[in-house]
Parts: C-alpha cells; structure tokens; sequence
C-alpha cells in the first residue's frame, strides 16, 4: 500500500486528531458535562473518521484498481473494497 506509506506523515497526523477528540470524549463523559457538547464531539469525530478513510479508500482504489497491473488484480481490489464498504455501511 505505497499510497498510505507516500502520505504517512499526513495520515499520522490525522489520527493524532482524531485521538485528541475521543480523548475529548471521554473527558466530558467523566465529567458528566452537557450531553449536547458530547454529540457534537462525536459527531465531529465520526465525520473525521469517515474523511480519513475516504482518503484511504481513494488512494487504494486509484492504486489498485485503476492503475492496476492486470484486470485479475483490478477485480481482486475491487472485492477488496467491496467487503470493506458493506462492514462499514453496517
């Protein structure tokens, strides 16, 4: 997966975001602060989440499907992702 180690840097990055906000998260349950700032919060985390895996996601299918070497390799890819979406839309 040379297309999340070429953006490891920033991917890291991202995930030292999203640590921060689940790390928030907590806090406001232990503090037993208002509900309303912890749907944001989630919400906020969950839509970072989705936005590092769209990247993810996008660099894979660009990589391994597109750009694929043969169409065996494009279609393994492709059931790859396809599994990959369903746990996810779940």
């Amino acid at each position: 997966m040379s297309h999340t180690i070429r953006d490891k840097d920033k991917l890291i990055a991202r995930v030292n975001r999203i640590k921060g906000q689940l790390d928030a998260v907590s806090q406001i349950l232990n503090a037993e602060e208002d509900p309303y700032k912890l749907l944001q919060l989630l919400s906020s985390s969950r839509g970072a989440l989705s936005g590092l895996m769209g990247e993810i996601l996008e660099g894979h299918i660009l990589e391994h499907i597109v750009e694929a070497p043969t169409k065996k390799n494009a279609a393994q890819a492709g059931k790859e992702v396809t599994e990959i979406l369903r746990s996810f839309w779940k």
